[in-house]
């Protein structure tokens, strides 16, 4: 817990940061209430800081996010990335969270709480949030740090740049810009946007030109800090377990005392001109796969016309109903669609795209696409198809709604849009959009003079969309009510103790064992989840691909109704449906509500036992699967994945876990067949080796009885017998792999680990993996190759440690530009010797047990994950006493444990490395040579 101490001095750190006497009238005065929407209620302190309260009982957890109204198109000229890089450097230290002795760094702060976390940076908005255990300490910590980092930020040149040792933020920066140059559409259609934009800011990527993040001038990126990271520009949000008034009044304290600033943030002015014809770009790089996409300008998320935009763009790409789906995948001319929109303040854009495989022509593809989009006129939109976007719409929406952290998220968009409650006024605008006003907008804005694609092609009658501008939001939302808050669930505890004492359990006749665990939950939800296990080492041979085939078709349509019946009847039924799996077993994970649980299960269980894999649904799932392969064949990450893989494998070839190459992969999925994925389903699937759990609001029996009649005739052909994992134990390989023309590297660091979970020396090996490289940006690999040497945006490592067989792998990873890979290979084998030879301190392994015990208290908050868990202890003979054990050897391990366990089970001489880039491109770039 952090200590009173480092929380205290928050306002202390500088001259003006000190409550004025006004400014202390206005905090004794307290917030003032300005309006409540459904369970939301915003408040505004003297300062200008909008706070919104959002209190959900049924989690026991707390998520604040707290955001700016500020992003890329705020950026001047040479500050593009500017609002990106900011976000990265407000998790630096400041002189009261890590600079100052005994006091924590922000991120160490996190992690300590276990938060899940994270910042992101959009062209109107930036956010920084945590999800973490409710408690008051958690809070307060949490609110100190954001009211600190509002206005405390060093800002320094040494944290984005020293030149002294030439090492930073920047070059973390820089590499994740390397990352994204390395997605040849992504690359695409940023080209295309800017293409598309004369002068407006959306026209630029919010990540930033290389050579402004190379060259930043921090007086210039401190000045934007200040003139943005302000109370009048912020709204903090705090949704989950907490006492309002408490809540409120902490935040009155700890915000209240900072001064509204006397400056006035100018609007921005720039209008984009009206388009004036087609216009193209070309991208030629390096990949596996090609793309084609159409980007139209739009009216800002604030205007009536979002509403039937966003309609028009499920009755447009989704899938299966979706026209361009019908036009483009099912007819083979592309492999999958590609779409983007964002919520903007200001007039938008969006884009329609394909993923055309590399060796079919594109311009079909091209013409059918246009001729989709833009020919709606002599095709009208019928009120059938806007009535099933309506419907899928309003299931997330009210998905979101029953989920406080992700309505959270979601209201970060509403606010990029220009006001929180624009999340509930355009949910009830889609409510109202017919099929007149969902055409009116195609002919409206799907135009070819307003689109981004071809050649420009000269006319003499102009055809030319006027987008709306920017509307009064204020106006829109003013005086909005909404609608009844939804119905709220129990005060639940996730203590391994309370779960198992709620949980109750029952085994079929034929083998099927059940958890069940009923709760009230906010909105009535219920998460469900069932897991097939099939086959045997032998009668799995050579079916691997027909296995995985067999399992990603399962939502493809069932014998009694089409792939598109099934869509629309989970969307009614506002059911989530998640089905994972391959050739050994099948999971399907289902979150709906208490009352259309009963036919969500009847549905489930059509699809598990009666799959149609109809050849028309076939073909189409393998082209994806085909086309997705060769796309990963050039690309760093699934080669370098792969080897890894081989390198551990001790499988020969045709079992069931062999690891093919990319190339082998994809020869196969190509010679598949839909009979041998029928023939593998009648062979394998059952229910005689499957565990089911659920979690939620249900009443037990019903349920019970209905998974009795829905499986407990249901048996397998193929006898079920569970294949041993295994470990090749290779000890000091490398390997080095080309990837031409890609800016982003990986490396890979493995070594096996002969352990099972219920080892004696696994808690120590967990935590030992936390300190070394586990936790999120804190630990001593991102310490030293991320935040001192700057070499990488993503770096860490974990611990994988099966249940049933000693076959534990350790992994290690780090991206980095390809220049880079021998510094950051050379500074992780530094880190793991000396972890192994000095050992830990006490200090780090404190705040590691702090961290993952949090951590682990907020993993059980999820009923998806918390039912999964129940199932898979099932056929382990296992409880959630399991969990409480390993908890609590977590907290009574020594430092001399820890350390030896790292010493015994982690070698540094037999430690293995994968490298993936474009070695030869990056020596010559290392070397000056062009």
């Amino acid at each position: 817990m952090i200590s009173a101490g480092i929380l205290s001095p928050v306002f202390a750190a500088g001259p003006g940061t000190a409550a004025k006497p006004g400014q202390a009238n206005a905090i004794q005065n307290g917030p003032a209430k300005v309006t409540s929407v459904e369970g939301i209620t915003e408040y505004r302190l003297a300062n200008g800081l909008r706070v919104l309260l959002f209190p959900d009982a049924s989690k026991p957890t707390l998520t604040t996010n707290m955001v700016y109204m500020v992003g890329s198109r705020h950026e001047n000229y040479g500050e593009t990335g500017m609002a990106h890089l900011l976000e990265h450097l407000l998790f630096k230290p400041t002189n009261n969270f890590g600079i100052k002795k005994g006091t924590q760094s922000p991120v160490e702060v996190l992690n300590g709480l276990g938060a899940d976390f994270n910042g992101t940076t959009w062209y109107d908005r930036t956010n920084y949030y945590a999800t973490f255990p409710a408690n008051d300490a958690n809070l307060r910590t949490m609110l100190a740090l954001e009211a600190d980092r509002m206005i405390n930020a060093p800002i320094s040149q040494d944290d984005l740049w020293n030149t002294k040792t030439n090492k930073g933020e920047m070059t973390v920066v820089r590499n994740e810009f390397e990352m994204g140059e390395s997605d040849p559409i992504g690359v695409t259609t940023e080209r295309l946007q800017a293409v598309a934009y004369d002068w407006h800011n959306y026209g630029k990527s919010t990540i930033g030109a290389r050579s402004d993040i190379e060259q930043v001038n921090i007086p210039r990126l401190r000045a934007f800090y200040k003139q943005y990271y302000q109370p009048d520009n912020a709204v903090l949000i705090v949704a989950g377990r907490f006492d309002e008034t408490k809540v409120l009044a902490q935040i009155n304290t700890l915000f209240g005392k900072i001064p509204k600033p006397s400056r006035v943030i100018q609007p921005t002015y720039t209008a984009e001109p009206v388009q004036d014809g087609e216009r193209s770009v070309t991208v030629r790089r390096s990949g596996g796969t090609q793309f084609v996409g159409a980007g139209y300008h739009v009216a800002p998320s604030g205007h009536p016309d979002a509403a039937a935009l966003e309609v028009l763009g499920r009755v447009l790409a989704d899938a299966p109903s979706g026209r361009l789906h019908k036009a483009l995948v099912e007819t083979k001319l592309a492999t999958r669609l590609d779409v983007s929109a964002v919520s903007n303040l200001e007039p938008g854009y969006r884009i329609f795209g394909a993923v055309v495989p590399k060796d079919a022509p594109l311009a079909p593809a091209q013409d059918a696409l246009l001729k989709v989009l833009e020919d709606l006129k002599s095709q009208p939109v019928t009120e059938e198809e806007v009535a099933r976007a309506r419907q899928a719409i309003a299931k997330n929406v009210e998905l979101a709604m029953n989920d406080s952290a992700r309505l959270t998220i979601a209201l970060t968009e509403a606010m990029a849009a220009g006001d929180w409650r624009m999340f509930f006024v355009n949910r009830d605008q889609v409510e109202k959009v017919d099929a007149k006003a969902v055409q009116a907008a195609a002919e409206k804005y799907l135009k070819a003079s307003n689109r981004t694609l071809g050649v420009f092609v000269p006319t003499d009658a102009a055809d030319r969309t006027t987008v709306p501008g920017m509307i009064d939001v204020a106006a829109v939302v003013k005086d909005y009510k909404g609608r009844a808050v939804a119905a709220q669930g129990e005060v639940f505890d996730p203590s391994p103790a309370n779960i198992e004492a709620r949980t109750q359990r029952f085994k079929l006749a034929n083998g099927l064992q059940g958890a069940l665990l009923p709760k009230k939950t906010k909105g009535n939800v219920v998460t469900a989840t069932i897991r097939l296990r099939f086959g045997a080492e032998e009668s799995l041979r050579n079916k691997s691909i027909a296995g995985n085939f067999a399992a990603g078709l399962l939502t493809y349509g069932t014998q009694d109704k089409s792939r598109q019946q099934v869509k629309d009847l989970f969307d009614k039924l506002k059911a989530q449906i998640r089905i994972s799996g391959g050739a050994e077993g099948v999971t399907a994970s289902v979150t709906t509500t208490r009352e259309n649980l009963p036919a969500v299960m009847d549905l489930v269980a059509e699809v598990l036992r009666k799959p149609a894999y109809a050849p028309l649904e076939f073909g189409e799932f393998q082209r994806a699967n085909v086309n997705a392969t060769e796309q990963s064949i050039p690309e760093p990450n699934p080669q370098a994945g792969v080897a890894l893989s081989r390198l551990l494998d001790t499988t020969a070839e045709g079992h069931v876990r062999h690891v093919m190459t990319l190339q082998e992969t994809l020869a196969a999925q190509k010679a598949a067949t839909v009979d041998e994925v029928k023939a593998f389903h009648a062979a394998f699937y059952g229910a005689d080796n499957a565990t089911f759990a659920a979690v939620g609001d249900f009443d037990p029996a019903p349920l019970k009885a209905q998974v009795e009649r829905l499986y407990g005739n249901w048996r397998a052909q193929q006898k079920y017998v569970r294949v041993t994992r295994s470990v090749k134990p290779v000890a000091g390989q490398k390997l080095a792999l080309e990837t031409p023309d890609k800016a982003s590297s990986l490396l890979l660091a493995v070594h096996p680990v002969p352990l099972k979970d219920d080892a004696k020396a696994y808690p120590a090996l967990v935590m030992a993996n936390w300190m070394l490289g586990g936790g999120a940006l804190r630990s001593r690999l991102a310490d030293r190759i991320r935040q001192k040497e700057g070499l990488s945006y993503g770096v860490g490592s974990n611990l994988s440690v099966p249940t049933r067989d000693p076959a534990g792998v350790w992994m290690a990873y780090a991206m980095s530009a390809p220049q880079n890979t021998a510094k950051v290979e050379a500074a992780l084998r530094e880190e793991l010797e000396r972890a192994v030879k000095e050992g830990f301190t006490e200090a780090e392994l404190a705040e590691a047990k702090k961290g993952w015990l949090q951590g682990e208290e907020v993993s059980r908050t999820s009923d998806e994950a918390l039912a999964g868990a129940l199932s898979e202890y099932l056929t382990l003979d296992r409880t959630m006493a399991f969990d409480a054990a390993v908890e609590d050897q977590v907290r009574k391990l020594t430092l001399a444990q820890v350390n030896d366990a790292m010493r015994e089970f982690i070698k540094p001489a037999g430690v293995s490395f994968i490298a993936a880039g474009d070695f030869a491109k990056g020596a010559k770039e290392a070397s000056g040579a062009k």
